[in-house]
């Protein structure tokens, strides 16, 4: 690599102090237009770089945001983050993102790196396997503000940004039950994950509300993959009485179940119904279409990022135990009517 440039390399070319091309390139009002230009121009010629990272310590800012996600291939997580990140640039910071890739040993490694690249705040929606809250402890003993979204920890005492996953889990069984549905089969994530055992909750309260019994067998816990979406309708064929409808905790899932259960000569909707969750792009290319619940994904990154960058301007006091709920829409598509 060649030699970096600094503001010494400009003076010296320029034959004047470093106090002045410092102050030039820092826009001060003491320099004249004419010099602030000439030295602009010198800088960039040379390819100068200014170096922000120093700066920053100085400042004991970074103007960096840390954000992890359980994975970068998800409609839901990549569109949660195009709307931090649109905010993120209007308010002047940015973003380092990294994936766990599901997996809470990465998850780990990700919060040394977010820690050492000395993020001001960090946003979390948590892996799959995640039963810890030691990894985070050294953001809380720098009081460096911790967010979590969508996944959550329970009773980690940080601030929390969810939907009501309790409604979106009841608004999709409740309106299978009202098509005539009785033995309705949840093919849900990892119960350890809070969205996941809300959904089943909001299940559990649809079934009740209209006296169906709850039957334990009827909730398998999967990990929502496409594979696993082939394998449900596998097993769902092979039992000695269909279920007459399905809700699915993720399109994906659901939309790779469809297309194995028609495969497998089985009519959609008419034969079993299904309901699956997120509003993913894919839900309206399956046919028949996809009744699925609209998850407020960008919503959820906007408000992410306002809620942190507020705090750290000092605008917002973020209670440790606050959380916010937001609301998510069933979207009744041909898979789900009668």
């Amino acid at each position: 690599m060649g030699k970096e440039i600094t503001i010494y390399d400009i003076a010296g070319q320029l034959q004047i102090s470093p106090a002045t091309v410092s102050r030039a390139l820092n826009d001060h009002p003491a320099i004249n237009v004419k010099t602030k230009a000439l030295i602009n121009a010198k800088a960039e010629e040379l390819g100068y770089r200014s170096n922000k990272f120093a700066s920053n310590l100085r400042k004991q800012k970074t103007n960096t945001i840390g954000v992890i996600v359980p994975r970068l291939n998800s409609y839901i997580m990549s569109t949660v983050l195009a709307g931090m990140e649109k905010i993120a640039n209007e308010e002047g910071f940015n973003l380092i993102i990294s994936q766990s890739l599901e997996s809470q040993k990465k998850e780990i490694a990700n919060t040394k790196t977010m820690f050492s690249s000395r993020v001001d705040g960090l946003l979390v929606s948590v892996a799959f396997d995640t039963d810890s809250f030691e990894h985070f402890q050294p953001f809380i003993k720098r009081k460096i503000p911790l967010i979590f979204f969508d996944r959550i920890l329970e009773n980690s005492n940080c601030p929390a940004i969810v939907i009501d996953n309790i409604k979106a889990g009841y608004d999709a069984t409740s309106h299978l039950i009202k098509q005539g549905r009785h033995t309705i089969l949840h093919i849900t994530g990892n119960l350890k994950r809070n969205v996941y055992a809300d959904r089943l909750k909001g299940y559990q309260q649809a079934l009740t509300e209209y006296n169906i019994p709850y039957n334990q067998d009827f909730v398998w816990e999967t990990d929502l993959s496409l594979e696993t979406g082939k394998e449900v309708a596998q097993r769902i064929v092979s039992l000695k009485t269909l279920p007459d409808a399905l809700f699915i905790a993720s399109d994906l899932c659901a939309v790779s179940c469809i297309t194995t259960l028609k495969e497998l000569n089985i009519n959609i909707p008419k034969d079993i119904s299904v309901v699956g969750f997120n509003n993913d792009p894919v839900s309206q290319v399956i046919a028949p279409k996809l009744t699925t619940i609209h998850y407020p994904a960008k919503e959820m990154g906007e408000i992410a990022i306002k809620s942190m960058i507020n705090h750290l301007k000092g605008n917002l006091d973020l209670d440790a135990a606050s959380a916010i709920t937001l609301h998510s829409e069933l979207m009744i598509r041909e898979s789900g009517i009668s």
